[in-house]
């Protein structure tokens, strides 16, 4: 039997403020995001993605990032981040208390058009922007590539796409990129062809896996990653989630999930299972319907 060599410890981008609300038809009221984000940051998590600085007309769930951005409890151990589209949306982020600025692009033509109305090169340009400044302004920057493995409208993305913006963006300046499974299509095998292919031009530290669980395979494109020496990755408390512009896409990698397999694989992640169930809790009741996660729906072995 091959034995494995799994990383010893793994970071968890908590992306469920931001991603996990964004696509919600139910407004959770600003107090409540506060406090929830709180939580959040008691539980272990050091890494949180809090809001989206985008106008209020695309994302209606996330139109007080204002306040979300200045009033949250900052805890030093926890790196606070915001999603920013472009520099109306930094000028607002810089007036928080936000560390990390985060800055999007899709692999599909059509995907990044509906999403952002505007085309690849178009969104490069505003980007390499955003990024200057963000970094003029002594603030660290994170990437996300969307649809890397396939788009809703497009079919199949060849990892040449992905291989091209994942340069254009750590030529940029950012510090760490996220590659996303949008809408939850992505197999182990699709998985370890692309990192081999991009571990090639980059370091695991610099890299994140962000996957959506549709078709049930995102804990086995985790294991797939792991595989590769992957420390990293984005998930949403409860597998809350979805892209409002990518049709089919479900919840988000649930979080309490992946924390149980990770350490029940003795892998370190420094987080407490039962206030992170705490949390779930709190925007389960909320929300007023019920969580995807297992560990929700199936509660917490000690």
């Amino acid at each position: 039997m091959q034995k494995h060599k799994f990383p010893e410890r793994v970071y968890i981008r908590e992306v469920g403020p931001r991603d996990g609300l964004q696509n919600e038809s139910t407004f959770i009221p600003t107090k409540d995001k506060i406090e929830w984000i709180d939580q959040l940051s008691l539980s272990g998590l050091n890494y949180i993605e809090v809001t989206s600085f985008v106008n209020s007309e695309w994302i209606p769930a996330l139109s007080d990032a204002d306040i979300i951005a200045k009033h949250i409890k900052i805890s030093p151990e926890v790196t606070y981040a915001a999603l920013v589209p472009n520099m109306r949306g930094l000028s607002r982020f810089l007036e928080g208390q936000i560390d990390e600025v985060s800055v999007f692009i899709s692999a599909s033509e059509t995907h990044n058009k509906k999403n952002i109305n505007k085309t690849i090169t178009e969104t490069k340009a505003v980007l390499s922007e955003v990024v200057r400044e963000s970094i003029t302004n002594k603030k660290t920057v994170r990437g996300y590539i969307s649809t890397v493995f396939g788009c809703p409208y497009e079919g199949n993305i060849e990892i040449d796409k992905v291989i091209r913006l994942s340069d254009s963006l750590f030529e940029m300046g950012i510090e760490e990129l996220s590659l996303g499974d949008t809408i939850g299509i992505a197999n182990p095998l699709q998985v370890t062809l692309l990192l081999e292919t991009l571990l090639k031009r980059y370091p695991t530290s610099n890299l994140a896996m962000h996957f959506h669980n549709t078709r049930g395979t995102a804990m086995a494109n985790v294991l797939a990653s792991l595989d590769m020496g992957i420390t990293k990755f984005d998930s949403s408390l409860g597998g809350l989630g979805g892209c409002p512009y990518a049709p089919g896409a479900s919840g988000n990698l649930a979080t309490d999930d992946l924390n149980y397999m990770l350490t029940s694989m003795g892998i370190q992640t420094n987080i407490d299972s039962y206030k992170l169930n705490s949390a779930a809790q709190f925007i389960q009741e909320k929300l007023n319907r019920p969580l995807d996660s297992h560990a929700v729906k199936y509660g917490m072995t000690r």
